[in-house]
């Protein structure tokens, strides 16, 4: 990801993160907004407290899915508006499962591959259900490898998820760029040295104190745009 005028492809490798990055959470957010009430802010409640609690596990030695801790999570929203939770609804995970892609993102993952870049799925998902949403969403083809969490138990934006996933790829954290539509993973990622690319998805923002990111783009086909001089 150097400039390179050589009509070579780029060789760097650009891990992904999935859920809001690539794939639209607006089903999900409406199914546990309609759980909680019909109240899209206690959706937004559930998320950020799946977040903290995600990271409660990894600070604390503790290992659950991401499914499980949503699930959990969801229960504690409920217990906090004294909201009764329907019987027998479907399970989180699968409504996850099934999360489409952004209008973007196959285009813009196509762009990026015939640039030459390796594409990496990195995600706080398990390993199944990140098979089960990439290939739902269809995006399965365009990625070398899906990397899960769930290999070294701890969460992004645990510095040690990075570090892992760049010795798994084989590459030097020169040559690897986080792309996440979370302030606070690409912070976790260049605190980690890799490069950075935040998606400006709506309703995201970066995290002030965190390192700066090294690209802002509004989606996937503005990164394969900006990257391309770079080959």
């Amino acid at each position: 990801m150097t400039n390179n005028h050589n009509p070579e492809p780029c060789s760097g490798t650009l891990f992904f993160d999935v859920n809001e990055t690539l794939l639209d959470t607006t089903s999900l957010n409406q199914a546990v907004a309609q759980r909680l009430g019909d109240r899209p802010e206690r959706a937004e409640a559930w998320f950020t407290s799946l977040l903290h609690h995600s990271l409660v596990e990894s600070v604390t030695g503790s290992w659950h899915s991401f499914g499980d801790i949503a699930e959990a999570v969801l229960k504690m929203t409920a217990a906090r508006y004294g909201v009764t939770l329907p019987a027998g609804a479907t399970p989180l995970a699968d409504i996850i499962a099934a999360m489409p892609a952004h209008p973007d993102i196959a285009t813009g993952l196509s762009a990026l591959q015939q640039q030459g870049f390796t594409l990496v799925a990195l995600t706080n998902s398990s390993a199944a259900l990140a098979e089960k949403q990439l290939s739902s969403a269809r995006l399965t083809p365009l990625f070398t490898r899906i990397l899960s969490v769930e290999q070294v138990k701890v969460y992004k934006p645990d510095l040690r998820v990075y570090q892992w996933a760049m010795k798994e790829m084989g590459k030097p954290a020169a040559e690897c760029m986080m792309v996440a539509a979370h302030g606070w993973d690409v912070g976790g990622a260049k605190r980690a040295g890799m490069k950075t690319a935040f998606v400006s998805r709506q309703g995201q923002a970066l995290y002030p104190l965190a390192p700066a990111p090294d690209l802002i783009v509004s989606d996937i086909e503005a990164l394969a745009a900006q990257l391309k001089p770079l080959c």
